[in-house]
């Protein structure tokens, strides 16, 4: 997917999320900012992007996101029990949000360890519901080299984010 195709992409997001009257907030680990990137590349992305993390160390994840040093003890940094800690964090620190959206991974070309091979990357999407929070995960294993698993997570989270506005 080339960058004319991600702009596009997230632009699919912002009309959705317009459309709905929303803010998004994104928290990134293994993407390192390059899907708020791939997101403030759209022209008017300040109507419906609020801002976003990146939450690289664990020290951060529990410092700006309430990431529970438990999870990250229990399941590690790339879980879907941290990417969903992290979505609802941005929820919890950005009250004028009304999506948010995290990335964890293995971009590579080193880092996996058994059951978590390079490539792997765990998503969670956090909305609000009434006056709660409800969160969800997936996960998915991407091919090619640091660059590409990046690429491919960046497209991975608009898709999803499309997915929970319907609009997919």
């Amino acid at each position: 997917m080339n960058e004319r195709e991600m702009r596009a992409l997230a632009g699919e997001v912002g009309a959705a999320l317009r459309a709905a009257g929303w803010l998004c907030a994104t928290a990134e680990s293994c993407t390192g900012g390059l899907l708020a990137g791939a997101i403030t590349s759209c022209p008017g992305s300040s109507l419906w992007f609020e801002r976003g993390f990146v939450t690289y160390s664990n020290a951060a994840k529990i410092e700006q996101l309430r990431v529970s040093p438990d999870t990250l003890e229990r399941f590690g940094a790339v879980s879907e029990e941290t990417a969903m800690e992290m979505a609802g964090g941005v929820l919890a620190a950005v009250p004028q949000a009304h999506l948010a959206l995290s990335t964890t991974g293995i971009a590579g070309p080193g880092g996996a360890t058994p059951g978590k091979p390079v490539g792997m990357v765990c998503f969670g999407i956090a909305r609000r519901a009434g006056p709660g929070i409800v969160t969800r995960a997936l996960t998915q294993i991407f091919e090619g080299d640091r660059d590409a698993v990046r690429t491919a997570a960046v497209r991975r989270a608009l898709q999803a984010a499309l997915m929970e506005l319907g609009k997919a």
